[in-house]
């Protein structure tokens, strides 16, 4: 039996369970860390390879017209200034004079409405539980006071907020921090500083000579890896020989300055993205927006149940964007954003095309003309990802005991096809001829799935042990395997044992993790 572990204390058990079982380690820990910059373990990085994997099968090896790129971290300074970056990507940074801490002005005014709305939500779902199936929810909501009074001063809010940041008016963020008396999340001050803006990206000096003007060799570590798909939009389309649409993937690392880094490993300054750029004709691109939306979420409910995921359509569009939304997670700190869907019009390979002075147009031979085309986005990051997969995945479960009784078990229940190890190969007891056995199986075995052998302490603790890192399968080779050449294999979640010959555990073990599987 499931025992839901308490939502404050479920975020702390998750970072510590990382550190405890290998998953994630503080950079430079030895030297007392350096912040927000984490390493991850010998479990996090195959479960941060198999995030990977998957996504990378789903998105390219699944679709004909979607190619993979990897493009270099360090790229002309110029590719900054045509995407805006050197002029725009700031944060409206705001201090409280009591707590010392940091926030971003923005995040504050967002979750403040959001939990406004949240209210109204409530009170929709409480009254649609008391009149059942005759319940018109939209009605409900215009025409019941207290949804009506919290959904007014949520958009009065929401309104003031996105004309602040249209407008770039700092001192208006400020004046609705202290209007809605947003206090500090950690200590409820409303000691603020006023807001000012912070630009997000590392720069350093490139090459060995040294120069006067320390700008003549300034680049900048790329604060997103969409520019490295759009400077390379013709080299891809030429040498794949794509037509339109068609979309160019990419997994890799961005670093961001990050002033307000918290929330583990959520917001990081250094972390890793999977993004991919479809390239459309102009006037089509709602639809594939629509389309990839639809997607994005399909591939996300592979994972992780409906319940935990909701649509968040942005309040203030990028500068780039003609429509964008995020997909939300629930993780133990509320609903965030996950994934981003952006339609990005032609804005990046016009301004490249711009400063450049290349031509970034493909020539659509259907319509016998040369357009600069339009762009969805998909942007998903890898460490978020991780983080909601071990949110979703970590349970506390009463099972059965050696002595009858029952002991709860602490389990990673990610899906197989993710899960770091997927077999541990242990013989009942550490006895020459049961660890033999073993060891040849777990040399068969290694060969086709990552999997471990262990035959330290007692059969129990080894299992627990294969729990909390989320082996789904545990085999034991007993005194009856060297009889009749079988195994017991132990199923994580269920904990059903099934009796199979060596010779098929392999094809098990595959059956039970393929990728198909999920993917459908």
């Amino acid at each position: 039996m499931s025992k839901p572990i308490n939502v404050a204390e479920l975020f702390k058990k998750v970072i510590a369970h990382c550190k405890e079982y290998g998953f994630i380690f503080p950079s430079s820990e030895i030297y007392d860390g350096l912040g927000a910059v984490y390493d991850y373990g010998p479990y996090g990085a195959e479960l941060k390879n198999n995030i990977k994997t998957y996504w990378w099968k789903a998105m390219v090896q699944m679709n004909e017209n979607i190619v993979g790129l990897d493009s270099a971290i360090f790229m002309h300074p110029k590719v900054w200034k045509a995407s805006g970056h050197v002029d725009a990507f700031n944060d409206p940074l705001i201090d409280n004079k009591d707590s010392k801490k940091r926030y971003r002005a923005d995040h504050l005014i967002e979750d403040h409405y959001g939990k406004i709305f949240d209210k109204a939500d409530k009170e929709v779902e409480k009254a649609a539980k008391r009149f059942g199936e005759s319940f018109d929810a939209t009605l409900y909501r215009q025409t019941n006071p207290r949804v009506v009074e919290y959904l007014q001063k949520a958009n009065e809010v929401r309104d003031r907020y996105v004309r602040a940041l249209e407008d770039n008016d700092l001192a208006a963020l400020k004046q609705i921090i202290v209007d809605c008396d947003i206090v500090d999340p950690e200590t409820g001050s409303r000691n603020w500083t006023d807001v000012r803006q912070f630009n997000l990206m590392f720069s350093t000096q490139f090459g060995a000579l040294a120069s006067e003007n320390e700008n003549d060799n300034r680049v900048y570590l790329r604060p997103e890896t969409a520019q490295g798909i759009f400077v390379n939009f013709l080299n891809v389309q030429k040498s794949t020989r794509q037509k339109i649409p068609f979309g160019i993937a990419q997994i890799g690392k961005a670093f961001r300055n990050e002033i307000v880094a918290r929330q583990f490993i959520f917001r990081m300054r250094e972390f890793e993205q999977m993004e991919m750029q479809f390239f459309v004709r102009p006037g089509t691109e709602m639809e594939w927006y629509h389309q990839w939306k639809a997607t994005r979420m399909k591939w996300h409910h592979t994972l992780f149940p409906q319940h935990k995921l909701r649509f968040h359509d942005h309040d203030k569009l990028a500068h780039y964007a003609n429509a964008a939304c995020d997909i939300e997670f629930e993780f133990p700190f509320g609903f965030k954003e996950l994934e981003g869907i952006h339609s990005r019009t032609d804005f990046d390979l016009g301004n490249h095309q711009e400063l450049s002075g290349k031509k970034m147009q493909y020539f659509d031979a259907e319509l016998n003309e040369s357009y600069v085309p339009y762009v969805v986005e998909t942007s998903i990051g890898v460490d978020r990802m991780f983080l909601a997969t071990l949110s979703h995945a970590l349970q506390e479960e009463e099972v059965p005991d050696a002595q009858g009784g029952t002991a709860v078990r602490t389990v990673l229940k990610i899906p197989a096809v993710l899960a770091p190890i997927k077999i541990a190969i242990l013989p009942l007891i550490a006895k020459e001829e049961l660890t033999a056995k073993a060891r040849e199986l777990f040399h068969r075995v290694k060969m086709v799935v990552q999997c471990q052998y262990d035959e330290k302490d007692s059969i129990g603790r080894r299992y627990r042990r294969q729990d909390a890192i989320g082996t789904p399968f545990c085999v034991t080779v007993d005194f009856e395997t060297l009889e009749d050449e079988c195994v017991t294999i132990r199923n994580r979640d269920t904990l059903e044992q099934v009796r199979l010959p060596i010779a098929e555990v392999a094809n098990y073990i595959n059956q039970h993790i393929s990728f198909d599987a999920l993917m459908g």
